[in-house]
């Protein structure tokens, strides 16, 4: 009896410190959440680029100072909303059918996240007023199609619904957010792209100036939310930029390789980014959902991207 006592004591004895050891290992980041917002097809020529930041005030004087802002930033892949997202969303560039009739071939950060993470589907969310972005939810390669996969709320009421406001998609990414506390988020506005495509500037410049606002309050919302606060990551980009005046029908049009369709906005914020800087680093879009994994600790298969370890206040490389 006494040596089966003695056992046990034993066995207790290292389940206690190997229990005590897995508590003690500190998070390696202290981002627990990630949104990225995508502003639809503004060029950087009227944007950060605009050296009076005349259209984007709340960004210049607001947002800007508390993260940092990369000015060498690119969408080297295919400069369409869907190719563009699909960059963003599977860290691999595609050419891919611009309706949202096709998946992407390869799985997104959301599939990866729900899969290893084991976490709900409402938890991961891609919110768009383009109703075709809701085709990211899901890919085409074997062993990950239809694994995984996010909650979605697209235009009018999903795919093949039709565009709405973004006034409206802001409500909805707020409502979601209170009520689900989602922990991985991809939203996209339509403008400035949609106003472009009318071929009015003026437009064109509206939706620069509403999608401003429209960031501060998310960037706002964030900082103030007592889930969030502390505890977020926010990415503000683009998907892609607009011909350069020079080339075919100016701003009104994008898809080429030109500078104004590639070089493209970046703007990083969370509690393990440096604060306040400006940066000239050669970036890329793939590089988002690269960091994205790094960031939440995310083990992924076929990503291209690079993690920006400059973004990081302590380089964990």
């Amino acid at each position: 009896m006494k040596k089966y006592t003695f056992l046990l004591l034993i066995l207790l004895s290292i389940l206690v410190v190997f229990s005590c050891g897995k508590e003690s290992i500190p998070d390696k980041y202290k981002t627990e959440n990630v949104i990225v917002v995508v502003i639809d097809g503004a060029r950087y020529s009227e944007t950060w680029g605009d050296t009076l930041h005349q259209y984007i005030p709340y960004f210049a004087n607001e947002i800007s100072k508390t993260g940092i802002v990369n000015t060498n930033f690119y969408n080297n892949g295919p400069t369409y909303t869907l190719a563009g997202h699909c960059s963003l969303s599977t860290g691999n560039y595609q050419e891919i059918n611009n309706s949202g009739n096709e998946n992407p071939f390869f799985p997104s950060i959301f599939q990866y996240w729900n899969y290893h993470k084991y976490e709900k589907a409402n938890l991961s969310w891609i919110i768009s007023s383009k109703d075709k972005l809701e085709s990211l939810n899901n890919c085409n390669i074997g062993g990950w199609n239809n694994k995984g996969l996010p909650s979605t709320n697209c235009g009018i009421s999903g795919l093949g619904s039709g565009y709405r406001e973004d006034s409206t998609s802001y409500n909805e990414l707020i409502q979601i957010l209170t009520e689900h506390h989602p922990k991985l988020v991809l939203f996209s506005f339509r403008d400035p792209d949609f106003s472009a495509h009318s071929g009015n500037w003026n437009s064109y410049i509206q939706g620069i100036i509403n999608t401003d606002r429209y960031a501060f309050q998310i960037w706002n919302f964030i900082r103030n939310d007592s889930y969030y606060k502390n505890k977020t990551t926010l990415f503000i980009t683009n998907d892609h930029g607009r011909h350069l005046d020079s080339i075919a029908d100016g701003f009104i049009s994008h898809g080429d390789k030109c500078l104004g369709c590639r070089h493209i906005n970046l703007f990083a914020y969370g509690p393990d980014f440096k604060k306040g800087q400006i940066i000239d680093t050669k970036r890329e879009l793939i590089d988002i959902p690269a960091t994205i994994a790094e960031l939440l600790q995310i083990k992924t298969t076929y990503m291209k991207g690079e993690v920006m370890h400059e973004l990081f206040e302590k380089d964990n490389k």
